[in-house]
């Protein structure tokens, strides 16, 4: 696990006291199970809730002999029951309390991560009501195009959150799962009904079938599913990173007191955290791929997959919460220059109302490709550093035969830009 990015719940969830916590649920809950059949004593289950402990120096030490940690733990427990320990494990495989464990607590992580999730869309959904007005310029290929508002942006921003969630919800349902079902998963040893006893304690779905594993394919699910929450960070971070540049400084992240961007340059204030989350994303992306990798293995069962979800399944729930969190602070603290918004509004003197010139001159009968040449080469001139563009269409004959200077002026009017702004945001249904 990455400690430095690990919050306090998602770290107790990882723990590996939760793990052998939580494997020792199961394995009581099994036992309550069968002795319900009556395959074991009830006296004997009486004991075993009563006296079932575990200590993780202890199963470390079992482990440098045996190495395998599910036997360490079954007999640091037994060394704590006694002979009662028999029917612990009985008719199960490691990978029935092991993969049961493991996919319960992703599907606890993943609900943590659902929380985080819809907290920053709280947070966006007050922004871009807040903003709906704050008119900035539109930028394709980097480069001034036409108006939108800043609100709008981060409605979009939300919208693509909503997705996120849809999707996340629908990955953890995915993993929401258990298998009891032995070696081969053909419950030879173990009756049905305590898969589902289990389970139904866990609040997880038995799975309908399964080999001596739960199946990687709901992982690679659920793996999938945080790459793509993680792209749609970096996304929304890069965003920020770009309208923080000096030329641009439409946006910044907060700075606070003390804060300090250099260490050779007093003067920088730069978007760390959100170059941070842009960082972390790749990771993700990384982690995912491996989570796909592991989706095939040998025959009913291989070891190859366990090594690798140790690492990578800990860290994306770690990192993704950690990303969250860091992005959500960045948009609670965002600093917003409507002025300096007007500012690079105005800096190509009217230019981005060129199509709308163009579409006028298309109405009045000129053909596209000539209006699109005449309203051009005026824009060309502006680029050249000439005057405005609105003063150099004025002046061109060949635009004034088709439209008068009153046609050619309303074709300046911001408001016109802005008229389904309010309708956008209410399809989009953003919560007052």
């Amino acid at each position: 696990m990455i400690d430095r990015y690990t919050r306090p719940r998602m770290k107790a969830l990882w723990s590996e006291e939760n793990k052998w916590a939580k494997t020792l649920e199961i394995e009581i809950l099994a036992c309550e199970a069968q002795a319900e059949l009556g395959d074991i004593p009830a006296e004997a289950v009486k004991v075993i809730k009563e006296k079932a402990a575990f200590d993780l120096k202890r199963i470390e030490e079992i482990e440098r002999e045996t190495r395998h940690d599910v036997i360490a733990f079954l007999t640091n427990v037994a060394e704590n029951i006694g002979p009662e320990s028999r029917y612990i494990h009985l008719g199960l495989t490691s990978s029935d309390v092991g993969d049961t464990c493991l996919f319960l607590r992703t599907k606890e992580a993943g609900e943590l991560i659902l929380k985080d999730l819809k907290k920053l869309m709280n947070v966006l959904a007050g922004l871009a009501g807040q903003y709906k007005d704050t008119v900035m310029i539109g930028r394709t290929h980097g480069v001034h195009a036409e108006p939108l508002t800043f609100g709008l942006k981060i409605a979009l921003w939300w919208d693509e959150c909503r997705r996120d969630l849809i999707r996340l919800e629908e990955a953890i349902k995915t993993i929401s799962v258990g298998k009891l079902s032995g070696a081969v998963g053909t419950f030879v040893h173990l009756a049905p009904y305590v898969e589902k006893y289990v389970c139904e304690k866990l609040g997880l779905t038995p799975a309908p079938v399964s080999t001596q594993i739960l199946q990687r394919d709901r992982l690679a699910h659920f793996m999938t599913t945080l790459a793509i929450l993680g792209g749609s960070l970096e996304k929304f971070a890069t965003e920020i990173r770009n309208l923080q540049r000096t030329e641009i400084r439409e946006v910044e992240e907060g700075f606070r007191a003390g804060q300090k961007g250099s260490s050779a340059m007093p003067h920088k204030r730069n978007p760390i955290t959100a170059e941070r989350v842009s960082g972390l994303s790749r990771v993700l992306r990384g982690n995912c791929l491996a989570a796909l990798e592991d989706m095939a293995l040998w025959h009913e069962r291989d070891i190859s997959h366990s090594s690798v979800e140790r690492v990578i399944i800990p860290d994306s729930t770690i990192l993704i919460d950690y990303m969250l969190d860091k992005f959500t602070t960045i948009m609670e603290n965002l600093l917003v220059y409507p002025d300096r918004m007007k500012q690079n509004l105005e800096a190509t003197r009217g230019l981005l109302f060129s199509q709308r010139v163009l579409l006028e001159l298309a109405k009045k009968g000129l053909s596209r490709e000539d209006a699109y040449r005449l309203v051009q080469r005026n824009a060309m001139r502006v680029w050249a550093g000439e005057k405005d563009f609105q003063s150099l269409l004025l002046e061109d004959k060949d635009i004034s035969s088709w439209m008068t200077q009153e046609e050619i002026s309303a074709c300046f009017d911001l408001g016109y830009y802005m008229r389904n702004i309010e309708l956008i945001l209410n399809r989009v249904g953003i919560p007052a």
